[in-house]
């Protein structure tokens, strides 16, 4: 595999910062004095902004749902109508399953003695069944929005 790196680079004048010929340090022409400071705190600013954000985002419900012996624990989880929440399907069997569900619009293959994340929701309040494709007379549950 081959990975190209392109850099672009800007003068002063074209990132929109005003200098003077008496700015440009000794040895570095056509570079304002506290470009790079410049440029570094912006991007120190929008790091912090973004981290910000992440933290006042409020975490998602999360329910863990077990595949064991081609059975779903537990079989039937409930969560509040209205919010989105994440499943955390761990398959403990050592055979591959797949998650789905025609009413939620889901499906998800899941490899033996691994995790996989589903999000389901916003719900409107009522029962919400889904099954082992790969296990379907034993594999069965249902979310219920309440």
């Amino acid at each position: 595999m081959r990975i190209i790196i392109i850099k672009i680079m800007m003068t002063p004048k074209q990132a929109g910062m005003k200098y003077s010929v008496d700015s440009t340090p000794k040895g570095r022409p056509g570079r304002a004095a506290g470009a790079r400071k410049i440029g570094a705190s912006r991007i120190c600013l929008l790091a912090a902004s973004i981290f910000a954000s992440a933290s006042l985002r409020a975490e998602e419900p999360t329910i863990a749902v077990k595949i064991v012996n081609h059975h779903f624990i537990p079989a039937e989880v409930e969560i509040p109508a209205g919010e989105k929440c994440l499943l955390v399907i761990e398959n403990q069997d050592p055979t591959v399953e797949e998650f789905e569900s025609h009413s939620l619009h889901r499906e998800k293959i899941i490899a033996p003695h691994a995790k996989a994340s589903v999000y389901v929701g916003p719900l409107k309040p009522g029962r919400y069944e889904f099954q082992g494709e790969f296990n379907e007379t034993t594999a069965k549950g249902a979310v219920v929005a309440k």
